[in-house]
């Protein structure tokens, strides 16, 4: 008979399925997720967690007429596997494959693009808005995960959604971090059963129609009777909070219990209103070392299926060469740091692992701060601490820090508290994609006053701004990117002269062009300078920037007089960028005879695949620099004689 999964193409296919089947089907599911994410990587105790609401929700909705609308996109594997992408699920995350996170340009099952946490009750309402005012009908479905209930965006929404009460609107809340309720037990096991069920739902509303009908005791009764329903539920049940949002409440209930939620869903469905159903999950579920460890399992490199153990040896060791992240140089830095200073704290959105953070919060437990999935109170809570005298440092990635532009502007610069931003994962992050990459932190943070921002060449580097930006008067950004430099042994790396404000600093001197690069450029760009050495018979200039904002306009002066062409590099979008600097302050100062020419990410939300990989496709790698710099040489007949190849397009 083969795999039952093999005969999925569609949710319609899941509804062809005994009830008895889908254990079954919950257990190929499993292992198919767990087979492809050891040999690719990727999120995956999430989405073994949600295995049985994913079948669920597939078994009783008629999707993609019902909108599912998922919020934490890497916990609907599972929805992946049912919605006609089995067959491309083993290219998860690889180049030109599907993406870890819900796509809308993949499936018309996936209604938007989902990276980021907290989004998808406001986008579901908006769904469901749309469709009354069109006259459509179909049932509109939010599913949150991963605590995502904490991010301001949803608790807005639940706000909103609540007060529209004539809207048909189903969240479903899966908590697998137990943050909200206690473990399931018999007594919210049968009052869900009970409040779900067609019959006690036909008899609440006989009894509010009869009693609105008695002109003289109605009303009072009707009063009464709702004061007494929602004690009882206030005792029994963790959900009065929804319950005075707006929301009628069902659950906890088990969302490993196919018959439990299937019959939920089913009852719910016939139901008006917002509604809320809560369910239980454990994170990790059906693989016993994610379960012991869901933080550390909750993405992973590739492993072995039997241990869990990774298949390849820590980045720090690779090719037998010694490696050292930017990330473990901001950790080891940042306690060096707090050990000499009390006032030094540290504040994290719920990526303490992935920032570095918890060995800062193993040796300083009091003054390391986790405030959840909540970027823009995180940014505001750093605020309060500068003002009283501390000296906080926020640790997020570049994706998530958008989150909080307002509170950079509003809180941050505007107040010039002395607050440090450590922007982890500023450029191409590889296999997560567009939602992840951080692209755009160089263009929204240059366009505030007051705020400094720095970006590394290496991990010596990073430590030096680091301990530059603990004592320093204002906001401060170092932004730096995901993984490592160059192997500590390499040839290629250069001494790292003391940080000064807007100092940048030349590696090497050269003639009539320039590489001013920065950050995760510069080492491309020296070995980019040897090769048209080599190939093209000119030795450019090679400037480390150092600074985004402000610029090192003496040492930009200085090349203007020497140099004819100017050459930026940055691992950052373009409109906007530190090229975008460069090109103004040449405007600004009149240097008319220098040709400025600006390499970096373009104009476009870049998919994913490893970073290699990407770098290459964006023509970043030195080989890339050399074929742009060429180009560039011939476009503008600067030396007409070289041999060149044109870069596409």
């Amino acid at each position: 008979m083969g795999r039952l999964l093999d005969r999925i193409n569609s949710p319609q296919d899941v509804k062809a399925l005994r009830l008895a089947q889908l254990p079954e089907l919950t257990q190929e599911l499993r292992e198919t997720i767990l087979t492809t994410v050891s040999h690719v990587g990727g999120h995956f105790a999430s989405s073994l967690g949600a295995v049985e609401l994913i079948v669920a929700l597939h078994y009783v909705f008629d999707a993609p007429t019902d909108q599912i609308v998922w919020d934490m996109g890497y916990q609907a594997y599972a929805h992946k596997l049912l919605t006609g992408r089995r067959e491309q699920f083993s290219t998860l995350k690889q180049l030109g494959g599907i993406s870890g996170f819900n796509n809308k340009e993949e499936s018309p099952y996936d209604l938007f693009t989902t990276g980021h946490g907290g989004t998808a009750i406001s986008t579901a309402l908006g769904l469901a808005t749309a469709r009354d005012l069109t006259g459509a009908r179909r049932r509109v479905v939010a599913v949150l995960g991963d605590a995502s209930l904490g991010e301001g965006m949803a608790l807005e929404a639940l706000n909103h959604a609540g007060h529209v009460k004539e809207r048909d609107f189903l969240v479903i809340l899966n908590d697998n971090k137990w943050s909200i309720a206690p473990s399931v037990g018999a007594i919210s096991r049968y009052l869900n059963r009970v409040i779900t069920a067609p019959v006690y739902n036909r008899l609440r509303d006989d009894v509010e129609s009869l009693l609105r009908r008695t002109p003289k005791y109605g009303s009072r009764l009707l009063r009464l009777a709702k004061q007494i329903e929602e004690g009882v539920k206030g005792m029994l049940v963790p959900g009065r909070l929804f319950e005075d949002l707006g929301f009628r409440y069902f659950g906890p209930i088990d969302g490993h219990d196919l018959n439990a939620l299937i019959t939920t869903l089913r009852n719910v469905k016939r139901l008006h209103g917002p509604m809320l159903i809560h369910t239980i999950t454990q994170k990790g579920k059906g693989c016993s070392w994610a379960e012991r460890d869901p933080e550390r399992f909750h993405k992973v490199e590739p492993f072995d299926l039997k241990t869990g153990q990774p298949k390849r040896v820590e980045i720090k060791r690779r090719n037998g060469r010694e490696f050292t992240s930017f990330t473990d140089a901001f950790t080891k830095t940042l306690v060096r740091l707090a050990t000499s200073d009390k006032r030094v704290v540290a504040i994290s959105a719920a990526m303490l692992e992935g920032t570095g953070l918890r060995p800062f919060q193993e040796r300083f437990p009091d003054r390391c701060f986790d405030v959840g999935m909540a970027e823009q109170h995180g940014v505001g809570f750093g605020a309060g601490l500068a003002r009283g005298g501390l000296r906080p440092v926020i640790a997020m990635y570049s994706t998530f820090l958008q989150r909080a532009y307002d509170q950079l502007f509003h809180e941050i610069c505007l107040q010039d508290v002395p607050v440090v931003f450590a922007i982890d994962r500023a450029g191409l992050v590889g296999e997560d994609g567009p939602t992840h990459h951080g692209l755009f932190d160089i263009a929204y943070l240059r366009a505030f006053p007051r705020m400094t921002i720095l970006s590394p060449k290496d991990e010596t580097e990073l430590a030096q701004m680091l301990t530059f930006a603990a004592t320093f008067p204002g906001p401060i950004s170092l932004r730096y990117s995901r993984g490592s430099s160059l192997p500590l042994s390499s040839p290629l790396r250069k001494a790292t002269q003391p940080i000064k404000l807007g100092q940048a600093e030349t590696l090497i001197a050269g003639e009539d062009i320039a590489l001013w690069a920065l950050g995760s450029m510069v080492y491309p760009a020296v070995e980019a300078s040897r090769k048209l050495a080599q190939q093209h018979g000119v030795q450019p200039t090679v400037v480390n920037a150092r600074f985004v904002k402000p610029l090192d306009r003496a040492l930009l002066r200085e090349i203007a007089q020497r140099h004819r062409l100017l050459i930026t590099l940055e691992e950052a979008g373009l409109e906007g960028g530190f090229g975008s600097a460069v090109l103004e302050a040449v405007e600004e100062e009149g240097w008319r005879d220098l040709t400025v020419v600006r390499l970096g990410i373009p104009t476009a939300f870049i998919q994913h695949g490893q970073r290699d990989q990407l770098l290459e496709q964006v023509k970043l790698t030195p080989a890339g620099i050399v074929e742009q710099v060429a180009w560039a040489l011939q476009r503008h007949e600067l030396t007409p004689s070289y041999s060149v190849v044109r870069r596409d397009g």
